[in-house]
């Protein structure tokens, strides 16, 4: 029977990007396929120039989403005023300056970006094929001992638990889920939302929707698309998930 990582994704502030408006960064309830693929990577210490890796590594992933704790959404306003000397911080461990002519420095950065406080979403996730490297055992070990900083969509999004909750065999990542108990001790629902590709099962009451969260790694946009499904399914009681 398959095998299936428990992921805890949990941070005073997390950011599912969905498709960016202007200088609006609107977020999703869900994180997309290339968030995770993303994560993963980071974790196990690939570059963004390994696009080959990177687009396998999307490829195979297979995941459904629970909502433990929604949390609120809410909006940031920013805007920054950069100069030509001004440096950033990256997780390669070295500033990034950077480019342009003069007039690019005269007026401020405006961006709206939108957060979910204080959320608990747990991930089901497995690989097709499972013997192919990275495995689900190396995947497990580069989350507890990434090879560089972790955040949970953007930058500021760090991650205020252990982010592998345990392991769970089940004949679909919907069924993972359903086995796998709250991550919140103190959760009050009796049903929780959850999300998952259409060809892992089916819920008496349920509705698909399209969803657009690959990512072409070489170009750096996002263009491919998938069907989904939400449904409702009701809160185990709080158990161990399984070994970790």
């Amino acid at each position: 029977m398959p095998e299936h990582l428990i992921l805890r994704l949990e941070a005073p502030l997390l950011s599912f990007g969905g498709e960016a408006i202007d200088n609006f960064g609107v977020v999703r309830d869900l994180p997309a396929a290339s968030m995770l693929a993303g994560l993963i990577a980071n974790a196990v210490g690939w570059r963004r120039e390994e696009t080959q890796a990177l687009d396998r590594l999307q490829d195979r992933l297979v995941f459904a989403v629970r909502i433990d704790r929604p949390g609120q959404r809410m909006r940031d306003f920013q805007t920054a005023k950069l100069e030509k000397n001004d440096r950033g911080w990256t997780t390669r461990h070295t500033p990034e300056g950077r480019d342009g002519g003069a007039a690019t420095y005269d007026s401020p950065h405006l961006r709206h970006r939108d957060y979910d406080a204080d959320a608990l979403i747990c991930v089901a996730l497995r690989l097709e094929p499972a013997d192919e490297e990275p495995t689900l055992d190396g995947i497990a070990r580069a989350l507890d001992e990434p090879a560089r900083p972790l955040f949970i969509g953007r930058k500021p999004c760090l991650p205020s638990a252990r982010l592998l909750a345990g392991r769970i065999e089940a004949p679909s990542v919907l069924d993972a889920l359903r086995q796998a108990p709250p991550l919140d001790p103190d959760a009050e629902a009796t049903a929780v939302r959850i999300f998952w590709p259409r060809e892992e099962g089916s819920l008496p009451s349920e509705h698909a929707f399209a969803i657009t969260d690959r990512r072409n790694w070489r170009s750096g946009v996002h263009g491919g698309g998938r069907t989904i499904v939400e449904g409702e399914i009701p809160l185990l009681p709080i158990a161990a998930v399984g070994r970790p």
